[in-house]
């Protein structure tokens, strides 16, 4: 099966995934249900998948939700879906690690209780500001390419 969807961004999202927010959506379901259709997933399914990955996957010690989101917009817009001979992590994992290394040098961290400061009380980044920089790497680095 062929899962790749040859779509490409016409205008920025960013905002929709600021007001899927509001209406009370995670962080990772923001960003990634934004997303979704361009990386052949419908809504009601990413919303589903996602949900357990908000609030640092369920409780702050993990990785910031709205990086996960696009985490798994990178995995649905690269991988060839060939469950056999899987072919394509290693080109996945490059789109994920340019992914984290560039949402943590603009959010200041990538787990959510660093983002929040659990424990040092100086909150690096909120939770809107995540999910904007989440969604605007998404865009750049999955959605505006040439391919």
């Amino acid at each position: 099966m062929d899962y790749k969807v040859e779509r490409t961004l016409a205008e920025s999202r960013v905002d929709q995934t600021i007001a899927r927010h509001d209406r009370g959506y995670n962080c990772a379901q923001s960003v990634a249900c934004t997303y979704c259709d361009l990386a052949g997933m419908d809504e009601i399914d990413m919303f589903r998948v996602s949900e357990g990955l908000g609030l640092g996957m369920g409780g702050m010690e993990g990785t910031c939700g709205a990086l996960s989101g696009a985490i798994l917009l990178a995995g649905l817009k690269n991988s060839t879906g060939n469950i056999e001979r899987p072919d394509s992590k290693g080109a996945t994992y490059k789109l994920s690690r340019e992914l984290v290394a560039r949402f943590q040098n603009q959010a200041g961290a990538t787990r959510c209780a660093d983002l929040k400061g659990r424990d040092t009380g100086h909150v690096l980044c909120s939770c809107p500001n995540c999910i904007r920089i989440a969604a605007e790497l998404a865009e750049e680095i999955l959605f505006t390419s040439d391919d």
